[in-house]
């Protein structure tokens, strides 16, 4: 999430009072950045990544693991003894919304040169060792992404019960105030979400129907009338910003080398999300329960959904100005290209006099109206001391809106008077459990954005079917069962990409002989006859490149691991961690995940990130695809 803001944050009454004065500076902050930098070229393409970890107590006589309440006290130990100590410390450390959570990041960003992909992995080790060095006895620095037993009774160490009356945050029914980090900023944007939305987040998961998974699966909340009418029969029902802020992911952020590169690549990207969080699938349990999905990522966005019923459409527009079809948190909603303008095909809802004004201020149309979308959100927190700001040489009001819009892609302007230069991020993949992993799918992507740039690919499709595509992707097993709109073409489609800027030819709609369905296997693999693959088109660019044997070496054992998982060879890490459960001695194929199991999995987990650390080619048995033969683990768990 970033530095944080410190000082007094005001309430929700005093910060909507102040949210109109908040998105008028906000703008202004962002022309000034725009007309500062928006000509600037010949940034050098650096990037870096950004991992989440949890930290995990096991008590191993009573086998039960549960997660540590002590980030602040570890980040602050780690920030004095790196960062604050020395400036070229090679990691840098930052709060995240849980107070069992830290993100970890690469003290320098990487460079240009293909050698840096072989010190990826040694950093994350790093990083990892660090961390776990000041941990206490029987505790561990665990990168997974949703903790299976996340609002279960006593799942943090000190216990803590939740507090669901008036007064507290989230006034979960599961998930205690105290498992939100400190920092003022994650309360109030909990609390704030839920004044604005006029009432708890609501998140329904469709449960996993085993054997002995009650039909229906029905859940009751006597004691308390607002979840008794949210929850939703056969679905895992969640109630608190922690359930999605409280889960790891992966991310990765570039730096372009002008704004029209920028802008291409975020388009570009932005087809690749729902490929790549597929692959990345890592988080079928929820609140204690097996999940009938893989991926967390429509659980975080209904977590910070503050969209009133108006807003919704569930009552008349009157207190609202617009009706919005997402949450904050969502795939995003239009390219910024000039050719991928013909694909944008959902409405969007933008704040027209905010648009109008960036039109006057000589802001193109598609940038004009992704500001103007952004901003028809409301400031979220807002501290005391950051309500008037010099707008030509700070961004916070910008930022306020622009760092609360969580969307699979983030299109990032520099920050004022520094010498950052424009970046795009991409935010949709969950977290592995080892950095051979982590590193693979961070190698990945870095590759496919070098060779977007370099052969001018161009993958677009409309965004309404990557919107699709985003919701296949969640599902259980997609990487083997879904298909995916994808385009056929990526050499010459319809443009001729300079610099990022489409010269258009041909038809100005899109044709729907360009995309087709595909399964992962032939995006990634290629099919012959239908799609060339992304890991042959990356070779084909490796061999052209000048590596040394050993960058390369790495490079190819992370393109075999994402190879594997795409064909199905290698299970996700999803799959794997649903046929442990239902391999586990104590599991009664009833969708039910005990303390037992959840320390056993965990256990595990720590177990094979450890071992890897040391030893990748382990990677191979330990998720390799089990055929099942008679014996109760037959169930598709």
């Amino acid at each position: 999430m970033g530095l944080l803001s410190q000082g007094s944050p005001l309430s929700w009454e005093e910060t909507q009072r102040h949210a109109d004065h908040v998105r008028r500076h906000g703008i202004l902050q962002f022309l000034h950045i725009y007309h500062a930098v928006k000509d600037r070229h010949k940034d050098v393409l650096k990037w870096g990544d950004e991992v989440e970890y949890m930290l995990v107590s096991f008590d191993h006589e009573n086998k039960k693991a549960q997660l540590v309440l002590s980030g602040e006290e570890l980040l602050e130990t780690l920030q004095e003894k790196g960062e604050r100590t020395n400036p070229n410390h090679p990691t840098l450390w930052r709060p995240e919304y849980g107070s069992y959570m830290i993100e970890g990041t690469p003290g320098q960003p990487y460079g240009g040169t293909m050698s840096e992909f072989n010190t990826v992995e040694d950093n994350m080790r790093k990083r990892r060792k660090e961390a776990t060095s000041l941990l206490g006895g029987n505790q561990a620095l665990c990168t997974i992404t949703s903790f299976p037993r996340l609002g279960c009774s006593g799942f943090t160490l000190p216990e803590f019960k939740p507090n669901p009356v008036e007064g507290g945050a989230s006034k979960s029914l599961f998930f205690p105030d105290e498992a939100i980090n400190k920092h003022p900023r994650f309360s109030t944007l909990t609390r704030n979400i839920r004044h604005r939305r006029g009432e708890k987040v609501v998140i329904n998961v469709p449960i996993f129907k085993d054997k002995n998974t009650p039909s229906p699966f029905i859940e009751t909340f006597p004691e308390d009338d607002e979840a008794a009418k949210a929850s939703k029969p056969d679905h895992i029902y969640m109630d608190a910003m922690g359930f999605g802020m409280g889960n790891c992911c992966l991310q990765v952020t570039f730096q372009a080398c002008s704004i029209s590169e920028a802008r291409y690549l975020y388009d570009q990207l932005a087809t690749i999300c729902p490929i790549v969080m597929a692959l990345s699938a890592a988080s079928p349990f929820y609140r204690g329960y097996v999940s009938d999905i893989d991926c967390r990522w429509g659980v975080i966005s209904a977590s910070v959904d503050d969209r009133t019923r108006e807003e919704r459409g569930l009552e008349p527009l009157k207190n609202n100005h617009y009706r919005i079809s997402k949450s904050r948190y969502d795939s995003i909603d239009s390219y910024l290209s000039e050719c991928g303008e013909k694909y944008n095909d959902i409405d969007l809802t933008k704040d027209k006099g905010i648009y109008e004004q960036l039109l006057q201020e000589g802001i193109d149309h598609l940038l004009a109206q992704h500001v103007a979308h952004l901003f028809i959100r409301d400031p979220l927190t807002l501290f005391e001391e950051k309500i008037h700001l010099d707008d030509a040489n700070e961004s916070d009001h910008f930022e306020n809106i622009q760092s609360t819009n969580w969307q699979t892609m983030r299109f990032k302007p520099p920050p004022p008077n520094s010498d950052i230069g424009w970046r795009v991020e991409f935010r949709p993949m969950e977290v592995q459990l080892t950095d051979f992993e982590n590193s693979a799918y961070v190698v990945f992507v870095v590759l496919l954005t070098r060779v977007i740039l370099s052969y001018k690919l161009d993958f677009l499709i409309p965004l309404s079917k990557v919107d699709e595509n985003m919701k296949v992707a969640q599902k259980r097993d997609a990487v083997l069962r879904g298909l995916f709109y994808f385009r056929k073409d990526i050499c010459k489609g319809g443009n001729a990409m300079v610099d990022g800027r489409g010269k258009a030819t041909g038809s100005a709609e899109p044709a729907a002989e360009e995309y087709s369905l595909m399964t992962i296997d032939a995006i990634v693999n290629g099919k012959e006859g239908v799609f060339p693959g992304l890991i042959p088109i990356l070779n084909s660019y490796l061999e052209n490149m000048e590596v040394d044997v050993d960058t390369r070496c790495s490079i190819l054992n992370y393109l075999k691991l994402i190879k594997k998982r795409a064909s199905g060879e290698l299970m996700t890490v999803a799959r794997w961690m649903r046929e442990f459960i239902a391999n586990h001695p104590d599991y009664k194929q009833d969708s039910v995940i005990t303390d037992e199991m959840n320390y056993s999995l965990l256990l595990k987990c720590n177990q094979i990130a450890n071992e890897l650390c040391e030893c990748p080619e382990l990677l191979g048995p330990a998720f390799r695809k089990v055929k099942y033969s008679g014996s109760k683990t037959d169930s598709p768990n």
